[in-house]
């Protein structure tokens, strides 16, 4: 009889256990987990996943930039000037927003790629996982940057940028290669990882991204392919830590929630597309003009 009691008392206080856990589930499946804070290197950027020594180093990866008087030099010259020709368009106007890095603005960038939001409140950990590797791709670019210090396009053309607040400070940064790129071509492929399916339109955006440096007139189509470069070495690099791995997982959790839920991107997609047009070829050279 005993037992019997014991028995009933012991089932049902695991029934209750099961009930809990089971609404303390759903709670957290409405509610995402949020990631560990994490400390800031300069204001309103966070620190990386990499140690400083773990990043890629650019000084050794890309060679010098064009010599004068070499025939990439001149091309680098030609296409500037072609960038040149889209000041004041819609695409332009694009290339000043790409140039913001700061959260929340640079969350937006890729959402209409992803075709979903990219929010501290929806997505917090993809959201983290950006301002994380933000870091770790642009500081990637740095040996190279401070080795060479070459000179922007504006400041030898002495042209007009998209974003005039960002020319003090740019004047004494050395433009090979691009950070920007670096860093927009890491979330392009990061992106890519965490939704194949739109593996395509996300690439697009990232290359698109790069390109934005050279129409705002702060940076030779050199430059931006090597940020390519520096992108993905230090994607390549991140892989082996494990917390960044965590955080990819975290990440495509979020997005799958998000899209149970419908909810659409943060941007305007139509307008994007029709400033994206603007400036369509996938090569990085004018291609029969």
């Amino acid at each position: 009889m005993i037992k019997q009691r014991f028995d009933g008392l012991l089932y049902k206080s695991v029934i209750v256990v099961i009930g809990i856990a089971f609404v303390s589930g759903c709670s957290s499946f409405d509610k995402p987990s949020k990631p560990e804070p994490v400390p800031e290197i300069h204001p309103g950027i966070l620190q990386g996943y990499l140690p400083i020594k773990a990043h890629p180093d650019s000084l050794a990866l890309v060679p010098p930039p064009p010599a004068k008087g070499s025939i990439a030099l001149s091309l680098d010259e030609k296409i500037n000037q072609e960038g040149m020709t889209l000041r004041g368009s819609a695409r332009w106007k694009l290339a000043y927003q790409d140039s913001i890095l700061m959260f929340p603005e640079a969350a937006g960038t890729f959402s209409c790629a992803l075709n979903a939001p990219i929010t501290e409140q929806d997505t917090p950990h993809l959201y983290m996982l950006l301002r994380r590797t933000l870091a770790d791709a642009g500081l990637s670019t740095y040996t190279a940057k401070n080795h060479y210090k070459r000179p922007r396009p504006f400041v030898l053309n002495n042209e007009p940028i998209c974003s005039p607040d960002d020319e003090e400070m740019l004047r004494g940064d050395g433009s090979y290669p691009s950070g920007h790129t670096a860093i927009g071509w890491a979330w392009a492929l990061i992106l890519s990882e965490i939704a194949p399916e739109q593996a395509d339109a996300l690439l697009a955006r990232g290359w698109a991204f790069g390109q934005s440096r050279m129409i705002c007139n702060v940076h030779w189509q050199s430059d931006v392919m090597m940020g390519r470069t520096m992108g993905a070495a230090a994607v390549s690099v991140l892989h082996a830590d494990p917390k960044f791995r965590d955080a990819v997982e975290h990440a495509r959790d979020e997005l799958e929630a998000v899209r149970a839920k419908g909810l659409p991107p943060s941007r305007d997609c139509k307008a994007e597309a029709a400033a994206l047009a603007e400036y369509p070829q996938p090569a990085p050279w004018p291609a029969n003009r």
